[in-house]
């Protein structure tokens, strides 16, 4: 279960299909922004060592997916190149309450969910995507994506408890709902 509050629109991989090189794109970028989120959240919250594993495991696969996706790049002859970022991370990081310890409850619950709309989004186009390549390596990153969203969520839930943790989710989930809706149409990205 991935705790989100809304399903990606019918029609999302359609339009993806129409300007699959910059999506391609855009999922280099969400890997290594992923990465470097994760080392930030080892630095930030260095005094808490039950972290440090998890978050430099979960930084070492996503560097690994971020290559993966420079070499599908280069393959297809697609430059790596400055994408300016989505405002889908931005505006869910937005609501992310200040002091601890709710700061930290938050920014894991909403990294949870950038990883859920991930993964849903790949199994999407693990399905629906005319490449059969790319069907396949979207097939290959489900599980990662999976565990990487529920490694958010239990970390919070050893911090926090099953119950604080799930009605957080739930309210954060909303959001991430309500964002996604009022994401612009005409952009092709991950996670708008």
């Amino acid at each position: 279960m991935l705790n989100l509050a809304s399903d990606t629109e019918a029609g999302w991989v359609q339009r993806v299909e129409q300007r699959l090189d910059h999506l391609l794109l855009d999922h280099a970028h969400c890997e290594k922004k992923a990465a470097s989120t994760a080392i930030n959240l080892i630095f930030r919250y260095q005094m808490r060592p039950e972290m440090v594993r998890p978050l430099s495991e979960l930084a070492r696969e996503e560097l690994q997916h971020f290559e993966l996706m420079l070499d599908v790049l280069e393959a297809r002859g697609i430059p790596f190149d400055i994408l300016q970022p989505s405002p889908y991370a931005g505006e869910l990081m937005a609501c992310v309450r200040k002091g601890e310890p709710q700061r930290l409850m938050d920014t894991l619950l909403v990294l949870s969910l950038i990883e859920a709309r991930s993964c849903e989004r790949m199994k999407r186009l693990s399905e629906e995507l005319s490449d059969p390549e790319l069907r396949a390596l979207y097939k290959d990153l489900l599980a990662s994506e999976a565990r990487h969203h529920h490694g958010y969520v239990d970390l919070c839930t050893g911090y926090y408890g099953r119950e604080a943790t799930r009605a957080r989710l739930k309210e954060l989930a909303a959001e991430e709902a309500r964002i996604l809706d009022g994401a612009p149409r005409d952009q092709v990205r991950m996670h708008t």
